[in-house]
């Protein structure tokens, strides 16, 4: 029956909006940064083997030489967190709004934090820490970590997302205030320190939360490479070939230039890309997924805790008069008692949910 006039007429229901696919899990990168947690440890152990030598193969050769390989096999791992950092802002996981970058950013903030008390007071307790513990306390919250020297990245990687983030929040008609106040402070840090330093005439400790263009460009470009499509199985083998020709060239020059080759190095970046598309879409069994995952969770407490275990233990395994054979042994023994406690203890803390406090 057509409706009187002047009465509306009924609407069609509306039909309900359709909800975004779900986004498949990427247990490549799950796996690509399990690899990355084990590779830096592996590569401390390495800078464990070069300061037994005082960084020169004069005084062993093969400790030097096992050192110097350690090093560049794993060089690609730390420029591979910033690609995957890259990624998970501006493809994986965008955020929603400051919220979201403000509890992304205490996830690194607080465990950083706690970790720096650890090892302060642990290098207190062994007498390690070569200068008063309060001033390293202080030089710690500007972002200048001595005991705990691996906790640089994280004085890289908030500012980072924080960058990243806030570009994404703009794009989409979004302001957030807060995110742009702390690039401020970031952005106009260590100039103000140093002015503070010239007025005053105080000792002003230097300000180490910054990135630099290197870690935005291996973010933004690892971002581009993680969303292309799977590499084809049969072209994985060639990027291992050119991991390989990569890692000789990084050899080459940790002995021949300066150790340590440092990650803006154009060798550098072509191991890690190399290494990025040789993993990129690799298919993991899905009885190895769960395994995978918890591997996967344990990796960022891995990382933080590793240090403090590695310089307690490292002295009975290397020495500078080990042979070849010696050294290999000593590395394998250290890099598995080193890796394997330092993923265990990162699950029980996990399993204790304690993980929002120790990474």
């Amino acid at each position: 029956m057509p409706p009187s006039e002047g009465q509306p007429a009924e609407r069609p229901a509306e039909q309900p909006a359709e909800r975004p696919a779900r986004r498949e899990h990427r247990y490549d990168i799950d796996l690509l940064r399990v690899i990355c947690a084990c590779s830096v440890i592996v590569g401390h152990v390495g800078g464990e083997c070069m300061a037994a030598v005082d960084k020169s193969a004069e005084n062993g050769t093969a400790v030097y030489w096992t050192g110097v390989f350690l090093d560049s096999v794993t060089a690609w791992a730390v420029p591979m967190y910033f690609a995957i950092a890259g990624w998970a802002v501006l493809i994986g996981a965008p955020p929603r709004d400051g919220g979201t970058l403000r509890k992304r950013s205490l996830r690194m903030i607080i465990p950083v934090g706690i970790w720096t008390v650890v090892y302060l007071a642990w290098g207190r307790l062994r007498d390690t820490n070569g200068e008063p513990t309060s001033h390293l306390a202080v030089d710690a919250v500007f972002g200048s970590i001595r005991p705990a020297f691996h906790l640089w990245y994280f004085y890289a990687h908030v500012p980072l997302i924080l960058l990243l983030g806030a570009v994404i929040l703009l794009k989409a008609g979004k302001r957030p205030w807060g995110v742009i106040a702390a690039l401020v402070v970031v952005a106009s840090g260590p100039t103000a320190l140093s002015d503070v330093g010239e007025v005053t005439g105080w000792d002003v400790p230097s300000f180490g939360w910054q990135f630099g263009t290197y870690s935005l460009v291996y973010a933004v470009v690892g971002a581009l490479l993680l969303s292309l499509p799977a590499t084809r199985r049969e072209h994985r083998v060639w990027w291992l070939v050119g991991a390989v020709a990569s890692l000789a060239a990084i050899l080459w020059s940790q002995d021949r230039i300066h150790f340590v080759i440092p990650n803006a190095s154009i060798f550098v970046a072509a191991l890690t890309a190399c290494v990025l598309f040789a993993v990129k879409g690799v298919r993991i069994p899905e009885r190895v997924r769960p395994v995978l995952s918890k591997l996967t969770d344990a990796g960022l407490g891995a990382f933080m805790f590793h240090v403090l275990l590695l310089k307690t233990i490292a002295d009975p395994f290397i020495s500078a008069d080990r042979g070849w054979l010696g050294s290999v042994a000593a590395v394998a023994a250290l890099s598995v008692a080193t890796v394997v406690p330092s993923f265990a203890l990162s699950m029980l803390w996990g399993r204790l949910k304690l993980r929002r406090y120790l990474g």
